[in-house]
């Protein structure tokens, strides 16, 4: 049965992390976390600017009760160096640009394997861009302007893990324009704001807010 939890935002809301923590099927401190950074490295030099990112690992670590130790970032153009993937209880994808990291997970043959842990049973939290890439599509990363499709990817399949859109991050300003966008896709779209996440346990899906 896939166990997904796709956040807008991660763990801010304190509700999201104790769905998280029932998902899980031994103590915290003794879960491996395969923490995913590629949709925010466009961006940066080196780790040590991902702000956003480092926060999200901070979140893992105090709020809860994950070793840092047991949490391992993996580089997407030299995956073997993670090991056996199998081995990962969490794979946890960050947020960042959506189609830079759709393009960097197919050219590795990753996007595959990705689905292949998820498939398993492996626990998958996605943050924004991480939530999107389990859709259909990716297309609504389009829809609020806040992705630009920097590498030019034309194939805009996602690992289509479940049968609806996500638009994270909402706002009132953006109705308009979902409401259009909404109109024109052939998918089921469901909103979340910063601070909500649906959670896909197999065929059913809740909000969490």
């Amino acid at each position: 049965m896939i166990k997904l939890l796709l956040t807008s935002d991660g763990f801010v809301n304190p509700k999201i992390a104790q769905e998280f923590l029932k998902l899980l099927d031994k103590n915290p401190a003794d879960v491996k976390v395969l923490f995913i950074p590629t949709a925010a490295e466009y961006k940066f030099e080196n780790k040590e600017e991902m702000f956003y990112v480092k926060e999200s690992e901070k979140e893992l670590i105090v709020d809860l009760g994950i070793k840092k130790e047991n949490i391992f970032w993996l580089d997407i153009s030299n995956i073997p160096v993670a090991g056996d993937l199998d081995s990962y209880d969490v794979i946890y994808v960050c947020g960042g640009n959506t189609f830079y990291m759709a393009d960097k997970f197919k050219k590795a043959g990753f996007d595959k394997k990705l689905i292949d842990l998820i498939n398993s049973g492996k626990v998958y939290v996605g943050v924004s861009a991480g939530s999107y890439i389990v859709c259909p599509t990716i297309e609504m990363a389009y829809w609020k302007r806040a992705d630009n499709n920097i590498v030019g990817l034309k194939d805009l399949t996602g690992l289509n893990l479940i049968p609806f859109l996500l638009s994270v991050h909402y706002k009132p300003e953006y109705a308009e324009i979902l409401e259009k966008e909404i109109a024109l896709s052939k998918y089921p779209v469901k909103i979340l704001t910063d601070g909500q996440a649906i959670e896909v346990l197999g065929d059913t899906a809740k909000i969490i807010e």
